[in-house]
């Protein structure tokens, strides 16, 4: 899976994680959450894109981004469960490599997996097995209008 720094170029998963855990180590005393969410365009034949941010609240973030090859999605149903599958999918990955670097003291509180759901608009009936399944994995579920 190769992934985009606006700063960094192309980057291998490993290499995320180091820069993940090196940010995270200059200021380990500060507080900080690993945002995980994936998107895609409405056409059929979408490209879903998965971004990994790490924000030090109040004091700058991190992030990081992959795209999947081309998937035709024959609903919004398909869709929504497809995006938050790669979300929660990676959001395990990148737990376990910064347990293994970070230890177990710094995760995870400040979890977030976002997803493309909320009270208004087709997605509302969505809601509950989305957030459940996100929940099911021991992240914390982030609707609109507050994921982004």
């Amino acid at each position: 899976m190769l992934f985009h720094s606006q700063t960094l170029g192309q980057l291998r998963l490993g290499k995320v994680v180091d820069e993940v855990a090196g940010f995270v180590k200059k200021e380990p005393k500060r507080f900080y959450k690993v945002i995980i969410g994936t998107d895609s365009d409405a056409s059929s034949n979408a490209v879903l894109v998965t971004a990994v941010t790490v924000w030090r609240v109040g004091n700058g973030a991190i992030y990081f981004w992959t795209m999947s090859e081309p998937k035709q999605f024959h609903s919004l149903r398909e869709r929504i469960w497809q995006e938050a599958i790669n979300s929660i999918t990676l959001a395990q990955e990148v737990r376990s490599r910064l347990q293994e670097i970070l230890g177990d003291e710094f995760f995870w509180d400040g979890n977030e997996i976002h997803v493309d759901v909320g009270e208004n608009g087709p997605t509302r009936e969505m809601i509950d097995g989305v957030v459940g399944m996100i929940r099911g994995y021991n992240f914390q579920p982030v609707i609109k209008p507050y994921a982004f």
